[in-house]
């Protein structure tokens, strides 16, 4: 009795099975087949308070510079009287020269947004230092070498684990 109701119970998985589309039946076995990444966990001693004060230093003075690049260019794109975006609309214009004043305006765009990623990078290396966890390869977990943290101190990998990424 137990037989047949194994197989009764097999025959309806199967026709269950057979009435779901192909891609259904795949999409469930690839998320079933995908590893969770591991976190690499933080190894060894890292810098110590007067080196992570001095990176920090140099975080700081990044972020100062930035801020007042983007001060700039916030003044190059506003109107200071009405702060708002400047536009050209003169009757007496050129449609080349709307063309170029709207690329530049673009650019400006462009470099703001750039501007604005390198201080999100920079504020999180502030808050990397205040975890405790900064200096340390989200890669390997190995400590990032003093000299590229001087030249880039939003760094978060060493430069072998960079490499093999390619980037």
């Amino acid at each position: 009795m137990a037989k047949k109701a194994v197989k009764k119970t097999r025959k309806v998985k199967k026709t269950v099975q057979a009435k779901k589309p192909a891609v259904q039946r795949a999409k469930t076995v690839a998320v079933k087949a995908k590893p969770a990444p591991e976190k690499v966990p933080v190894r060894g001693k890292g810098y110590s308070k007067a080196e992570l004060e001095h990176f920090r230093q140099i975080i700081m003075e990044k972020r100062k510079e930035i801020l007042e690049e983007l001060e700039a260019l916030r003044a190059t794109i506003m109107d200071s009287t009405t702060g708002e975006y400047t536009q050209e609309n003169s009757a007496y214009s050129l449609h080349m020269e709307q063309g170029t004043d709207t690329m530049e305006r673009e650019k400006t765009f462009l470099f703001a947004s750039r501007e604005g990623k390198f201080l999100n990078y920079l504020d999180d290396a502030l808050k990397r230092i205040d975890k405790g966890d900064y200096g340390f390869c989200n890669d390997c977990g190995k400590l990032i070498e003093k000299e590229r943290l001087e030249a880039v101190p939003h760094a978060q990998l060493c430069v072998d684990c960079k490499m093999k990424r390619g980037k």
